[in-house]
């Protein structure tokens, strides 16, 4: 997960000078401050979770799933409607889902609405950082810890809204579908088995996902756009070998694994995808193109009239933070090969990452990749299980419901879908047919993002503002609370 888009993030320096940007945020906050029983239990929550190492290797996932089903038994929900689901990742290890209905009076006719986040997370070693990683430590204004953003963050505010809303009495006007998830870091097998063996679970009308989509702001503290994350590229590696008998060094082969290898991989190399745009990405570029100054906007507004042109394609092609939102990309990023210095190599192998644009399939990416490649007897493996997924439709109800969210904190700051190139959950949810948006509720600046990292952090006082982002959220496409 990363909340606050690396491609968002590059861009908001530009952004703030181009659009001027709101009043800097207030002094960082303590969590003394924040003196609310929904605040309080927020942060035991935060707490208590992130002090679990639930990372793969672990098997520690079940304990903070059982941990959440006794918050939300406790919460006043029926047992009934607690399900902690037990499975087995590619490794063996054994892991566990948590599926929690909030039961609405049915008013509205509507489907449920799923909610979606992941209990497992990147390892971290105590040795590698400044504090503990598995305590959360509250040290100049940031909470502290692995998984302190991605995605502890996300599953204490699903969390804490369900039992905030039941303690006042809210009833959804429909179904409303908790989903945290146990292996998103890993493989996601429990997302995928949520919307299929699970599904008379899960299903829905669309999901939001705590762990997608975000705020980012400038170096200073200052909001400056929101991103709702409504498409996601496809992940797919393949390995690329060259094999043959080998021999000595001192008889050198014509066709030598290597070279031919190093053939087929400047061959990718050069080769383009064809540019693409969909709903999400189109909407993306129009919207970004009235506030990047300079020759990238023209050119954003150009593609998001005609995918066609040449010209604008070329520009944003040489934008690292750009050309993953115009076309399928596919990069060589690990090499190995023979066996001895004074021995022809007997096999070269590539790994190849490809970030597929949605309504490419792998197959197609495999067959473009061995036509371009162009090397005779050259062997391509797609690694693991990669899972093609449609971008989701923008829909006006969510747009609006999050710009209301956003602005209840930040008056004016602009509300954009995007497309990411990176993966969480949430494509395995719309590969099984509901639309899924990421509408994280954390505001992050670019030097603050350490998900994965060493000193992963987040700020107090976003933290606590995202409580309130995710009840005006749930409250408006589900109802509006009996108390306030």
């Amino acid at each position: 997960m990363r909340t606050n888009p690396t491609y968002i993030a590059a861009l908001v320096t530009i952004v703030a000078m181009a659009t001027g940007a709101p009043a800097p945020l207030a002094a960082q906050d303590s969590s003394a401050e924040y003196t609310a029983p929904y605040q309080r239990k927020a942060l035991e929550i935060y707490r208590t979770i992130v002090g679990i190492r639930s990372a793969e290797g672990q098997g520690r996932v079940p304990e903070v799933a059982r941990y959440l089903a006794d918050q939300f038994r406790q919460g006043g929900f029926p047992a009934e409607d607690v399900h902690v689901l037990p499975f087995t990742k590619g490794n063996g290890e054994e892991s566990a889902g948590l599926v929690v209905r909030y039961r609405g009076d049915g008013s509205s006719g509507e489907k449920p609405i799923l909610l979606l986040g992941h209990m497992d997370v990147v390892d971290a070693l105590a040795k590698d950082w400044e504090r503990d990683p598995f305590t959360l430590v509250e040290e100049n204004g940031y909470f502290f810890g692995r998984g302190s953003s991605d995605d502890k963050m996300g599953v204490t505010m699903l969390t804490t809204t369900f039992l905030r809303l039941k303690a006042e009495g809210f009833v959804p006007t429909r179904d409303l579908i908790i989903a945290f998830t146990g292996d998103e870091e890993t493989g996601m097998i429990s997302a995928r088995e949520m919307v299929t063996t699970h599904r008379d679970l899960t299903d829905a009308e669309f999901a939001l996902n705590a762990d997608g989509g975000g705020g980012a702001m400038d170096p200073d503290g200052k909001p400056i756009l929101y991103v709702v994350q409504a498409s996601e590229k496809t992940y797919a590696t393949f390995e690329l070998t060259v094999t043959n008998p080998g021999g000595h060094s001192s008889t050198p082969r014509t066709d030598n694994a290597i070279y031919e290898l190093a053939t087929a991989l400047k061959n990718i190399e050069a080769y383009r995808f064809p540019v693409m745009v969909n709903d999400v990405t189109r909407a993306y570029l129009r919207a970004m193109s009235k506030v990047v100054p300079g020759e990238v906007g023209e050119a954003m507004a150009a593609l998001a009239d005609d995918p066609a042109d040449a010209h604008a394609a070329e520009v944003l092609w040489h934008e690292p933070e750009e050309v993953g939102i115009t076309r399928t990309t596919c990069v060589a990023t690990m090499l190995r090969a023979g066996h001895a210095e004074n021995a022809l190599p007997q096999s070269a192998t590539a790994t190849v990452n490809c970030r597929i644009f949605p309504g490419v399939t792998v197959a197609d990416v495999r067959s473009t990749l061995d036509s371009v490649a162009a090397v005779p007897g050259l062997r391509i493996e797609t690694l693991d299980d990669p899972k093609a997924s449609p971008a989701s439709p923008v829909r006006t109800d969510i747009m609006d419901a999050v710009a209301e969210a956003v602005h209840a904190r930040f008056s004016g700051v602009s509300v954009i879908p995007a497309q990411a190139s990176y993966g969480t959950d949430g494509k395995e949810i719309r590969a099984g047919g509901i639309p899924t948006y990421g509408v994280a509720g954390l505001f992050m600046r670019d030097k603050d993002q350490f998900a994965h990292g060493l000193n992963e952090r987040v700020e107090v006082r976003n933290f606590f503002a995202g409580l309130d982002h995710w009840k005006i959220l749930v409250t408006r496409l589900a109802g509006r609370p009996a108390t306030d």
